[in-house]
């Protein structure tokens, strides 16, 4: 397959995907399972561009790696929805919509979630579809790079993800600040890790000579998780309900894992 078919392709099965996806949040009339999907969703692109692939061990790569993140990271937020239930943020966005123009929950949640998502979706994805019509026999040094950091990002964010589900499952904690383990040393152990797995996955891309080509892909997820649905939403949030959370920002890096700052 031409990778103008294989990117044609995978718009097309990420469309059908979040169209059914929101039929199933208009039966629930909620919508927060779609940041499980986000992650799930990606990994469907990954095996639909290695299935549709030459076979390279660039592709091996990118379909494991990137299953291994999909499936830790979405089925942990899939249970993180059903135990929690709606997610406060998406409650406030759609909420606001209805009812300062007076839109219905079908439209709004279209709108500004799943017709939105999708299209960010597959362009973040265009590291596994770009790479995986690599031809090259072998692995080289770039591409060993970027097994190696994403690997370690997969291991960042599960052990913040588990640090922070430890520290929320002890009632001692009930209005505290997580300033233990990796998060003594980023305030987003998670997204952190997030964005060192697709630099990664992007390292392999490039390693097969479509580096340029999947550069929007790395470059739209840190954005995303630094300046928009990720960092701002969160820190918000903190900032408003735990009294101790401005000393925290103050002493601890807000992305990158640092040494905690004095004061």
């Amino acid at each position: 397959m031409e990778i103008a078919a294989l990117l044609f392709v995978n718009a097309l099965v990420t469309l059908l995907c979040f169209v059914a996806l929101w039929l199933v949040a208009l039966r629930l009339k909620d919508v927060s399972f779609i940041d499980s999907w986000w992650a799930l969703g990606l990994v469907v692109t990954a095996w639909v561009s290695f299935m549709n692939a030459p076979g390279s061990l660039h592709a091996v790569a990118l379909v494991v790696l990137c299953t291994i993140w999909g499936l830790r990271l979405g089925l942990y937020l899939l249970w993180r929805w059903r135990s929690h239930g709606v997610d406060r943020r998406y409650a406030a966005i759609l909420g606001k919509a209805q009812a300062r123009r007076g839109w219905s929950f079908a439209w709004a949640s279209l709108v500004m979630v799943f017709a939105l998502q999708a299209p960010l979706q597959w362009i973040v994805s265009l590291p596994v579809q770009f790479g995986s019509m690599a031809t090259a026999p072998s692995l080289e040094m770039l591409a060993w790079g970027g097994v190696a950091l994403s690997v370690i990002g997969i291991l960042f964010e599960t052990v913040g993800d588990w640090q922070l589900v430890q520290f929320r499952a002890d009632p001692a904690n009930e209005g505290k600040v997580l300033d233990s383990g990796l998060w003594r040393y980023t305030r987003h152990p998670n997204y952190f890790g997030d964005a060192c797995v697709w630099w990664g996955l992007w390292l392999i891309a490039a390693d097969a000579g479509f580096g340029v080509w999947a550069l929007p892909g790395p470059v739209l997820i840190t954005y995303l998780l630094t300046s928009l649905s990720g960092v701002p939403t969160v820190e918000g949030h903190l900032a408003r309900s735990k009294p101790g959370y401005d000393a925290y920002v103050r002493r601890t890096s807000g992305f990158i894992p640092l040494p905690p700052r004095a004061g």
